[in-house]
């Protein structure tokens, strides 16, 4: 019962998995650990306090030794376990542990001081990278030193999956491992004041379907234990201490939701057509093996976009081409018989890996990345090829090449995919001679030359992120100029619309990888150019399949001529929005 005595407090963050909830608030001290006070050492303590720190390290990793137990004996969470395999590297990694001891050493500071320091050092690092899926990989590292840091203060963990009533879980950041812990039921969302939507405890909230809104930065500091609660997963709303009537509104709107995603799921076995016949295939983008499930559950075709870019962080060294090869087989075992399309390792000077010599840029996302990457360590690039055409042979797999900029590029890489095939063909491993070979347009000069790129290639996927981007001149990232980032600019329908038409004029097939897909009011417009593929995350599929199945290809064929001659995104959304009701109505949200 909400306390009438208590203030209404209305917050908006990022709603990174849908749903509505309506519980009461439990604390849960996560996040942020402040050091014990800065402690100078005498000499001779300086070994002790190493051995301190090395104690810490231990019973960090017993700590997730026994949740890695007690996940594999309860049969729960099964696929989350390579997350605490992988936060179980991160206690081992030498660069981590050797700074800590010569910070303690030459420094003659305390252990928790010294891990501090280190960490400040590693997220500033992280921190200048251009990529957001990877700038939040150094939640990882965080959350790990945080633990250590609890751990050398003698504070006590308290475990997620101990948790005795269904509650809404407040925290400063939670870590995957805490998400990997989460039964469905007891644990009704969280909130958390930091995060992204990329980030592991995003990703895996998604995949158990708890409805969960980050970003909120105050969320600790406004919610007390035991306030009443409402979560809008959907659109990043957090209500707290609602009145009766707030609360009743939202217990109808929680009911409408989940009847329109009960009825939604009944077009998950249904072909995805056009009223008039027009067929879409709709398929899923995946980084982390635990997105599969969801995918499959509501319906998707295939991957559409496998970012691979997860097995080079967070380690030391590269993956083994053995390595890459098992990630592979696990993905397409799983999906088969639908094809998986892998992207080749999109990572570049900004985001430095294991083994390969990086230099500074001042604007790294034109700089030294993916394809021009992999074309300069062409020993990675060769490593990774191999083991795509090594999985290959255990299913249907398409491979694809990122950030694309002319035919020189395109055809180097597919230069060194032969050299691969030969390889692997003289030591007699086997793998499918014709695999289809794909090019990411999201670069203008792409897009601008796609009559000559679809000579080359046996499908093209335009990545509509990287493509808005580029072609406004706008850094997604960037608070000032985030408002111009425009789905419905003229220019960037009329790029996409010239990649379609050089598609469908070789014979070629045309897919859309970027956020675009997901959402109706653009993938009718998507449709309406010809493009035959679209690929998004799991909770989008139903809904396109819906808008997809609702409308002639004709008539949206129609309003996109209309589209292409207005000069404004406005004036293009308001006639997307006048346009929508009499095709296709969300029902929820009506």
């Amino acid at each position: 019962m909400t306390d009438p005595k208590k203030q209404v407090v209305l917050m908006k963050g990022i709603g990174v998995s849908s749903g509505i909830v309506i519980g009461q608030a439990y604390f849960m001290e996560r996040g942020v650990v402040e050091p014990a006070q800065f402690c100078y050492l005498d000499s001779r303590e300086t070994e002790g306090e190493i051995e301190r720190f090395k104690n810490a390290l231990k019973e960090s990793r017993d700590q997730l030794s026994r949740i890695k137990k007690k996940m594999e004996d309860d049969q729960r969470g099964k696929e989350h376990i390579r997350i605490i395999d992988a936060h179980l590297m991160i206690l081992k990694d030498n660069m981590l542990i050797n700074d800590t001891i010569k910070v303690i050493k030459e420094d003659r500071v305390n252990a928790e001081w010294a891990l501090k320091t280190v960490l400040k050092d590693l997220m500033e690092y992280f921190n200048r990278m251009d990529d957001e899926y990877l700038r939040e990989r150094s939640t990882d590292i965080e959350h790990i030193v945080n633990r250590v840091l609890i751990n050398l203060m003698g504070r006590k963990h308290e475990p997620i999956a101990d948790l005795k009533t269904p509650s809404i879980i407040i925290a400063h950041d939670l870590a995957p491992t805490d998400t990997a812990q989460m039964v469905k039921g007891m644990v009704l969302s969280f909130l958390t004041d930091v995060g992204a939507r990329t980030s592991h405890t995003a990703i895996m909230a998604r995949s158990l379907e708890i409805p969960a809104v980050v970003g909120l930065e105050s969320i600790t500091r406004k919610a007390e234990n035991g306030d009443t609660i409402i979560v809008d997963g959907t659109t990043g709303t957090v209500i707290i201490n609602p009145s009766e009537s707030v609360v009743e509104v939202y217990r109808r709107r929680r009911e409408r939701y989940e009847n329109y995603g009960k009825a939604l799921f009944h077009y998950k076995d249904l072909p995805c057509e056009t009223k008039d016949g027009r067929r879409i295939r709709l398929v899923g983008n995946m980084e982390i093996v635990e997105e599969i499930d969801s995918l499959v559950e509501h319906g998707a075709e295939g991957i559409g976009l496998y970012r691979t870019e997860f097995l080079y962080l967070n380690r030391k060294d590269l993956p083994s081409e053995d390595e890459h090869v098992r990630a592979y087989k696990q993905v397409v075992k799983r999906m088969a018989p639908d094809p998986v399309i892998i992207r080749t390792l999109d990572i570049g000077a900004d985001k430095a890996i294991a083994g390969a010599e990086q230099a500074k840029e001042i604007n790294p996302a034109m700089g030294l990345r993916a394809i021009r990457f992999c074309l300069k360590n062409i020993d990675i690039f060769k490593t990774q090829l191999r083991a795509i055409l090594r999985a290959s042979a255990n299913g249907k797999i398409k491979i694809m090449f990122p950030m694309i900029s002319g035919i020189d590029e395109l055809r180097r890489a597919k230069a060194l995919l032969e050299e691969a095939k030969e390889e692997l063909c003289a030591e007699g491993r086997p793998f499918d001679r014709n695999i289809e070979i794909g090019a990411m347009i999201e670069v203008p000069s792409a897009a601008i030359i796609a009559d000559l790129i679809v000579k080359e290639v046996n499908f093209v996927s335009i990545g509509t992120n990287d493509l808005l981007q580029y072609s406004l001149a706008i850094d997604r990232v960037n608070e000032h100029v985030a408002y111009l980032y425009e789905p419905f600019h003229p220019a960037v329908l009329r790029i996409i619309k010239t990649v379609a038409d050089a598609g469908a004029k070789a014979g070629v097939t045309v897919g859309v990888c970027g956020e675009m897909a997901g959402e109706p009011e653009y993938a009718l417009i998507l449709v309406g150019f010809g493009i035959e593929q679209l690929s998004m995350n799991a909770f989008s599929i139903l809904r396109v399949k819906r808008l997809i199945r609702s409308i002639n290809y004709a008539e949206a064929k129609k309003i996109c001529k209309t589209i292409v001659g207005l000069p404004t995104a406005k004036e293009v959304e308001h006639y997307i929005n006048a346009k929508l009701p009499g095709l296709y109505r969300e029902e929820f949200w009506g």
